[in-house]
């Protein structure tokens, strides 16, 4: 399943539904799920600006998995900035001009150790780890607990 790393804690915010936009210099014509990878080291500087205690975040592992749908080319600063609570970016970012519009989040349980790369890429789970048991982790869970009790 396709993978993308996104830096703490942007990765988090993505998983929570408070970030739905991912800023990148780059374009892409990928449209579908992908596995979310927080990488080993998250940004202090974002912690402290959007408060978040960096001491309890994730890392080093996938977290979730998230659909991008659309991707919006910013041509201009002032469109940048009115989405701001959407990608929740600082200034330093600005220089990003595409947004991955992101919807369905959903979080795993129980993250998957994992080391990350540059752009999307392939996640070879372990053997014991099939992408099938990502996708049960994920979409099953709300259907299981829905008979907790009642067997």
């Amino acid at each position: 399943m396709k993978c993308l790393s996104v830096s703490q804690p942007y990765a988090d915010l993505i998983i929570n539904g408070k970030k739905t936009i991912e800023l990148r210099t780059w374009n892409t014509k990928f449209r579908g799920e992908f596995l979310v990878h927080a990488p080993l080291k998250a940004k202090t500087d974002a912690c402290e600006r959007l408060g978040i205690d960096k001491t309890k975040l994730r890392t080093g592992v996938i977290i979730g998995k998230v659909e991008l749908y659309d991707v919006k080319m910013y041509n201009s600063l002032s469109e940048l900035k009115s989405d701001y609570k959407s990608h929740l970016a600082s200034e330093g970012f600005f220089h990003h001009r595409y947004g991955f519009l992101l919807r369905n989040q959903q979080e795993l349980r129980v993250p998957i150790p994992y080391k990350g790369s540059l752009g999307f890429f392939e996640a070879r789970l372990h053997s014991r780890i099939t992408e099938n048991d990502v996708k049960s982790e994920l979409f099953d869970e709300e259907y299981r607990y829905q008979w907790v009790g009642k067997h």
